[in-house]
């Protein structure tokens, strides 16, 4: 009957609800409309409920509130101090790099290394997981 749309953003199904809602649609049948055009995990019942109950309240607002949250400490000036003490001795320990930055906790720490700066152990090394060709010259 009508193609499945899978993977929808969370403003175009709660866009979707707010328009049913408009046109006086109940809260069940909104969801069976949403489940039956983007599938059976586009969001709960009780959600579809709440959504509603929201836009009846008067919001307009079908985008995510800002929220408040711890700020993160990794900046990219960070990375950067963190990377060119790797490059002054590429067999450190997360330890090591703690003791040069006791700021940061070594789970960030970790992170830096292995998400953001892309290394990985190797023999008791740590080297970028992709080596360029100036790298495999060396």
């Amino acid at each position: 009957m009508f193609k499945t749309i899978s993977d929808p953003a969370d403003s175009e199904v709660r866009s979707v609800i707010r328009f049913l809602k408009a046109k006086k649609n109940f809260d069940a049948e909104i969801h069976r409309q949403l489940v039956g055009i983007y599938g059976e995990n586009v969001m709960t019942d009780g959600m579809v409920r709440k959504w509603v109950r929201q836009f009846n309240d008067g919001r307009t607002n079908v985008h995510d509130e800002a929220r408040s949250g711890r700020p993160s400490v990794v900046e990219d000036g960070l990375v950067a101090n963190v990377n060119e003490k790797i490059r002054e001795n590429s067999r450190f320990t997360i330890r090591m790099l703690f003791d040069e930055f006791p700021q940061i906790s070594k789970t960030v720490l970790h992170e830096i290394v292995t998400n953001r700066l892309n290394y990985r152990k190797l023999c008791s090394r740590w080297v970028p997981k992709m080596l360029t060709d100036v790298h495999i010259t060396k």
